[in-house]
């Protein structure tokens, strides 16, 4: 929830004459939020890297850091939705607007329709902020789009924009503030449970902030008292910045989605570990699951090698792991190529898959304006093509975890189904809804998959995780 605080900030604007009125100050935390929203659009920047840089650039803390989180956050959810909001109040399209005024029309009307700031102060340091973009005509023209958002409430522009919708998908979309293939896309994953009508809870799940979760990892950190739902490492961070945490941990402990959490322990845990294991993680970066499976590769007498072409993030990896006492080398190849280079080397291997990420909405708010449907093909080619390469490398009887962030029936299910017929006999399916129950603390809802399909969806109205899909495949 936002509030409205008294601190505050200038900044310089355009060149003024010796009579022009003097600018007003801009408050500090949507100074950052509107910083945010300009890296996203220019520069392709991930909000969840670049907000805690801006925040402790511009020295904020506690309701202030709170305040710009919630600004920034929550204006990249729903563009979709303000978009379609300016475009009716402005009487013009969005995209015929200046980029930078448009940004601060969206952070005004997120201020306006999803917060308890006051409308006054978020009119007018929209206004300046546009101000300072474009100059005096670009604020006079935010100044009367506000005021005409500011008129009524958020339930009657929700209405318009509702009836602005040309099919009952992109009133869905609208509503919710998702593309609309995005919308099809997550109805037929769900439908694959005959859980289609969870959508609208599904969609909600997507635009609430959800709660950080930490993992413990096992053998080197205990979880507190008070523990995840369902990871038997992981618990909820109290509060606050989670970095003092971790480094007072060491980085025994880190910051990990639940569900992340589950399917890296589904794989270590699969079946009884052999004397020296040998243990892969293809897809490494940025290494969370790494740090799980070395943890548990060190207590259960296993060697794990780690595997990320992006140097920057084979970087993270190394810092991931940096906590574990396990020597862990990291290769910097292509995924496809190192595995293609040790047939029948590793009794384990985890691809974590490249992916849409629509599983992980809720908190990379930019990402669903960034992906197109397009995307889904190109990403599915390469899915397919690392786990054929990860089977190959798997001795006999040895076992792949496919994962992807992405409940997209493309990049799961079907990604496994095309690998399995091109393989035939060569592989087995194991059964992911068990390995997952098996690790769980408390049962998980996870109900059979279309045709007594095997694998196994995690969701976030459901569970309360990021939409991890895990399918466990056997080297026959």
């Amino acid at each position: 929830m936002a509030h409205e605080h008294a601190s505050a900030a200038g900044g310089r604007g355009p060149r003024r004459g010796p009579n022009a009125r003097a600018p007003r100050r801009v408050q500090p935390a949507r100074r950052v939020a509107f910083a945010v929203l300009t890296a996203v659009r220019e520069s392709d920047a991930y909000a969840n890297l670049l907000l805690p840089r801006e925040i402790e650039r511009a020295g904020l803390s506690g309701a202030d850091a709170a305040l710009a989180t919630e600004l920034a956050y929550g204006t990249l959810r729903r563009l979709g939705t303000y978009d379609a909001v300016i475009g009716i109040a402005a009487e013009r399209e969005p995209s015929a607007i200046d980029p930078a005024v448009r940004d601060a029309l969206r952070l005004g009307v997120h201020q306006l329709m999803a917060t308890r700031v006051a409308s006054h102060a978020a009119v007018n340091e929209s206004v300046e902020l546009a101000r300072e973009s474009a100059g005096a005509g670009a604020a006079g023209f935010a100044n009367a789009v506000l005021r005409r958002v500011a008129a009524d409430g958020a339930d009657e522009w929700l209405a318009r924009v509702s009836a602005s919708a040309r099919s009952d998908d992109e009133r869905i979309g609208l509503q919710t503030s998702h593309p609309v293939w995005v919308v099809r896309a997550l109805r037929r994953a769900l439908a694959a449970e005959d859980r289609a009508d969870e959508l609208g809870a599904l969609l909600d799940a997507d635009n609430a902030s959800p709660r950080v979760t930490m993992a413990a990892l096992p053998g080197l950190a205990e979880p507190p008292a008070d523990r995840t739902l369902y990871s038997p490492v992981g618990f909820p961070l109290a509060g606050g910045d989670p970095e003092p945490v971790v480094r007072g941990s060491g980085g025994t402990v880190r910051v990990q989605d639940e569900g992340s959490q589950l399917v890296a322990l589904a794989l270590a845990r699969c079946g009884r570990v052999g004397p020296g294991e040998r243990w892969l993680d293809l897809c490494a970066g940025p290494g969370g699951k790494t740090a799980l499976l070395a943890a548990e590769a060190r207590s259960r007498g296993a060697r794990l090698e780690a595997n990320e072409p992006v140097p920057a993030r084979a970087g993270l990896v190394r810092r991931a792991i940096a906590a574990v006492p396990l020597d862990v080398p990291v290769h910097e190849r292509d995924g496809r190529a190192l595995a293609a280079e040790h047939p029948a080397a590793f009794d384990r291997i985890l691809v974590d898959a490249p992916c849409t990420g629509l599983g992980a909405l809720r908190r990379r708010p930019e990402a669903r304006w960034r992906k197109r449907p397009e995307d889904v093909a190109e990403l599915a080619q390469v899915q397919r093509e690392l786990l054929r390469a990860a089977i190959g490398a798997l001795k006999p009887g040895g076992v792949v975890a496919y994962v992807t962030c992405s409940p997209h029936l493309a990049e799961t299910a079907a990604v496994v189904a095309e690998v399995r017929e091109e393989l035939g006999g060569d592989v087995e399916e194991l059964d992911a809804r068990a390995a997952l129950q098996s690790v769980a603390r408390t049962p998980l809802d996870l109900p059979a998959r279309a045709g007594g399909a095997r694998h196994a969806q995690l969701w976030p109205h459901r569970h309360g995780t990021d939409a991890m899909f895990l399918a466990l495949l056997r080297r026959a």
